[in-house]
């Protein structure tokens, strides 16, 4: 197999099984990506780009028990060279027409754009870790282990990204 995926005393049972582990892997990488780059084509070509790059260094993942982490680290800095690489045109004008105040939907579609807007105006290591701690699911030792810092340092600086975040949308500090 080209990646163990579990247990190593205890390969996946049939292939079916393994491609769905991958295809599960493969729809992660794509929302790191998607984060990142804002754009699905985009999204897609990062996403390729990382398994060529897992593939290639396949023997440096010491626990396969990790890899879903280490594919999403790698997602997500291959996400961050194509933003530095390419200077990007919005595909989409989310300023449009106001949506109906009745629609759910719409309303939480409101929401996101607002939060993806707030999350844009941070600094790239805020985004990382708020997007790493709440959307992706991470714990704080798997981001520390990612970064490469101690975990102390990761939960402060994720404090620090919330209260920045609060402050950009005017909510009182003590929420």
């Amino acid at each position: 197999m080209l990646f163990r995926t579990g247990n190593e005393d205890e390969p996946l049972a049939d292939s079916e099984q393994y491609e769905a582990v991958l295809k599960d892997l493969y729809n992660q990488m794509i929302r790191v990506a998607y984060a990142r780059v804002r754009n699905k084509s985009d999204a897609q070509d990062a996403v390729q780009e990382a398994w060529v790059k897992m593939l290639a260094k396949r023997d440096t993942l010491r626990e396969s028990n990790k890899l879903a982490p280490w594919a999403k680290a790698i997602t997500a800095n291959v996400s961050s060279n194509f933003n530095r690489l390419a200077v990007r045109e919005s595909s989409c004008d989310y300023r449009g027409e106001p949506a109906d105040i009745g629609d759910p939907a719409a309303a939480e579609a409101e929401l996101l754009i607002e939060i993806s807007e707030l999350l844009g105006a941070l600094d790239p290591r805020s985004r990382t870790l708020l997007l790493y701690k709440f959307y992706y699911g991470f714990k704080d030792q798997e981001i520390a282990d990612a970064l490469n810092v101690p975990v102390g340092t990761v939960k402060a600086r994720i404090h620090r990204s919330r209260e920045k975040l609060k402050k950009m949308m005017g909510m009182p500090n003590s929420l």
